[in-house]
């Protein structure tokens, strides 16, 4: 009974090592996607006032 009851913990921890393995690979790179389209939001969305040409900035320096 004891072999029985350590196939299913061995069974019981390699499903969760697969399983949890199947989450990373849809976590990490749903992350990086996340990270990706903030920073194009960030840069498409960057305030006005950083727009200014080099000939503006050096007139107001």
């Amino acid at each position: 009974m004891t072999d029985a009851v350590f196939a299913r913990s061995v069974a019981t921890i390699m499903m969760m090592v697969f399983f949890s393995g199947l989450a990373l690979d849809i976590a990490i790179p749903a992350t990086m996607l996340t990270a990706m389209a903030s920073l194009k939001w960030l840069v498409e969305n960057w305030p006005a006032a950083n727009d200014l040409s080099f000939d503006q900035k050096a007139e107001t320096a």
